[in-house]
């Protein structure tokens, strides 16, 4: 089990949102590449970065402060996310040192992209599915399309993406818990790395998603409860590399 750290950065500051929203965020630190340092070396060996005014613009937005976290960290493989719509943007975060690429809303949008990009950065696009209800949300979680997300997963696997990050966005920054059934349902469907994200609380959470690593959910992206100290990262790496 990877535990991720993330990192999602609005106007240049660490923040969280709640359950996606853009204006009910809490601003953790002024300083992303403090932030990153922190979880590096708490041992996090991969970190989750999203540009929260990427997602919004349709574009990169932070890329020079992910750079600069990037140049802090070259030996932490960095995955980010937000406002990736072509492959411009794909090739501009992997020439600074970004290891996977995250299409989140383009991928539902433009699958034909996910496909291109799968082909043109082999081994380094990941697509990240969010939803609600088994429904798949799109544009920063604003709209809910009809696509199903265990289909639409099959879909991008045959596509050869390397990874699907899950999230239920109802539990996104609540605290209440990750959807276990949920992510292991998704899990099931694939053969593919499924990544847990969404509403984990504290180390109920990471047993919990621990036990069900074998159906090939191998990997938790860790937000809010990090932050709001409910959950001690070093404690929880610690455990991951106590059941391996």
């Amino acid at each position: 089990m990877l535990l991720i750290p993330a990192i999602d950065i609005k106007d240049g500051q660490c923040v969280r949102l709640r359950q996606g929203r853009m204006d009910d965020s809490t601003v953790f630190s002024n300083d992303p590449v403090a932030m990153a340092t922190r979880w590096v070396e708490a041992g996090a060996q991969r970190l989750h970065i999203v540009d929260l005014n990427g997602a919004t613009a349709g574009k990169p937005v932070n890329a020079r402060v992910i750079r600069d976290i990037v140049q802090a960290h070259p030996g932490v493989p960095l995955q980010v996310g937000g406002g990736i719509r072509d492959e411009d943007a794909i090739e501009t975060y992997l020439e600074i040192g970004v290891s996977f690429a995250i299409i989140g809303t383009a991928a539902v949008k433009e699958p034909h992209f996910v496909a291109d990009a799968a082909v043109s950065f082999p081994g380094h696009i990941i697509v990240g599915l969010d939803a609600r209800d088994g429904k798949v949300a799109i544009d920063g979680w604003s709209k809910l399309s009809n696509h199903d997300v265990i289909d639409i997963a099959q879909h991008f696997e045959r596509d050869g993406v390397s990874a699907i990050i899950y999230t239920d966005i109802s539990r996104d920054g609540m605290l209440t818990g990750v959807n276990v059934d949920a992510t292991v349902r998704l899990a099931r469907s694939v053969r593919i790395p499924i990544i847990a994200s969404g509403g984990i609380a504290g180390m109920n959470d990471i047993h919990a998603l621990c036990d069900v690593s074998a159906e090939g959910v191998t990997g938790a992206i860790l937000g809010r409860a990090l932050y709001e100290g409910q959950l001690d990262f070093a404690q929880a790496q610690r455990y991951v590399e106590s059941r391996t």
